[in-house]
């Protein structure tokens, strides 16, 4: 059954078709920002299994030197996805409708979380990011 996901005023949807994958929170001073939270809480998904339902000329993006950027609703402020050189590569787990039978596998970028945050023992946590670890 497919997934649905919107922004908070309800103007943009979206759908995937497949499966959520590699959800992470990510703990770096942009994701702070970019999410307006702690951390982020995003995961993977194949961009052919991803399609707009409503609203997507409300679209707004923003895209770094890197090809990473994320896109959001322009009239409510909601960030719904992360996109890679012009496809959406994954959605913050926040605006999926009901429950995404998910879980966080990994807390990254740690070594630059915010001083007033606390990260529970026991969960996978990377300095940097995983492949930056080996």
């Amino acid at each position: 059954m497919p997934m649905t996901g919107e922004c908070f005023c309800g103007e943009v949807s979206y759908q995937i078709s497949g499966s959520l994958r590699d959800a992470r929170s990510c703990h770096c001073s942009r994701c702070r920002k970019a999410f307006s939270s702690q951390a982020s809480a995003y995961a993977l998904v194949n961009s052919n299994e991803f399609e707009w339902l409503t609203g997507a000329k409300l679209l707004s993006s923003y895209v770094g030197n890197h090809g990473y950027g994320l896109q959001f609703c322009s009239r409510c402020g909601s960030t719904l996805c992360g996109i890679f050189d012009g496809e959406v590569h994954g959605v913050t787990l926040g605006c999926l409708n009901g429950n995404p039978d998910v879980e966080l596998g990994m807390h990254i970028f740690v070594d630059s979380k915010a001083t007033w945050e606390t990260i529970p023992e026991g969960v996978t946590q990377y300095g940097k990011g995983p492949a930056e670890q080996e």
